[in-house]
């Protein structure tokens, strides 16, 4: 029995997490941390992962389960799926984005459909949206494509190419409560937060221009002015400050909350990955130590 197996990478935000919701631009790269699905033909849908074996499950297996109803008219009998990844969930670094674009690709091609890499992108962004409620186009975006992408516009840069070493506090955070708070915020002091939400946007314009001349300590000094503008946006906790003083402290050159905050990772950028990573392990937290990547999603 054939079986095909196809990765997506994870996402950090270099800048402009909460800015991009309000159309401000925002710097989103791919990482060398994958998720791995493999797909056979079966008699009826079975859905295999860390958290257990199912059919269809809308609470267990909720992306993969609507990646199989959108592309149900095109797979005969059943299909069992499989999935390996190394993205904690849940943690702001697109798990659900990369589970979605390697389920789609991988039935793409297992069942010969013959979509486009834009049209696997756009279809993971739909499926993000029936089961969440509201989403980016960003992580499934990344995902499929790779690389260092600005957004809203979807323009490719060049890509970092210093390490990159996430910690991650292991603590869920809700991306939609997160942004109804910023919201609230927004709307009790216009006149103080709106020129927050510039000032995170215009951060990742002056970031384009340190990436393509390598300049990563600058570069790493205005993550750390994102930073603290995050916090100004209520959306930081104790965990990711400890964290990312540890990073500091270490020697990264820049340290910063990585996706809605509340919990979840931060991401430091250094040229001494190892004593970050340490830092991070020593305050009793998770270290991931990973680079950027320009491979997008791939048959393996």
């Amino acid at each position: 029995m054939t079986i095909t197996t196809c990765s997506a990478p994870g996402k950090i935000y270099l800048f402009g997490e909460h800015a991009v919701v309000y159309q401000k631009k925002a710097i989103a790269c791919a990482v060398d941390l994958r998720t791995r699905v493999s797909v056979q033909k079966a008699n009826d849908h079975v859905i295999s992962s860390s958290i257990g074996t199912t059919g269809l499950d809308t609470n267990k297996h909720p992306y993969v389960t609507q990646c199989i109803k959108e592309m149900e008219e095109y797979i005969p009998g059943g299909v069992h799926i499989k999935i390996d990844s190394d993205l904690p969930v849940g943690s702001g670094l697109g798990s659900s984005g990369a589970v979605t674009i390697a389920a789609l690709y991988a039935l793409n091609i297992h069942f010969e459909m013959g979509l486009s890499l834009e049209e696997i992108a756009t279809l993971g962004h739909t499926i993000e949206l029936k089961v969440q409620g509201a989403a980016s186009p960003t992580d499934t975006f990344v995902s499929t494509m790779g690389g260092a992408v600005m957004v809203p516009d979807k323009r490719k840069l060049s890509l970092p190419e210093c390490a990159i070493v996430i910690g991650n506090t292991g603590k869920f955070s809700s991306t939609k409560d997160l942004v109804a708070n910023v919201k609230k915020l927004k709307e009790m002091y216009p006149e103080t937060i709106e020129p927050v939400i510039e000032t995170i946007g215009r951060l990742s314009c002056y970031g384009e221009t340190l990436i393509a001349s390598k300049e990563y300590p600058a570069l790493g000094r205005l993550m750390n002015i994102n930073h603290a503008l995050l916090d100004a946006l209520e959306v930081g906790s104790e965990e990711l400050s400890t964290l990312v003083w540890a990073c500091r402290k270490a020697g990264a050159w820049g340290a910063k909350t990585t996706g809605a905050g509340g919990g979840g990772c931060m991401v430091a950028i250094t040229d001494q990955p190892y004593e970050v990573a340490n830092a991070i392990e020593e305050t009793g937290y998770q270290a991931i130590v990973t680079r950027t990547t320009s491979q997008g999603v791939r048959e393996e």
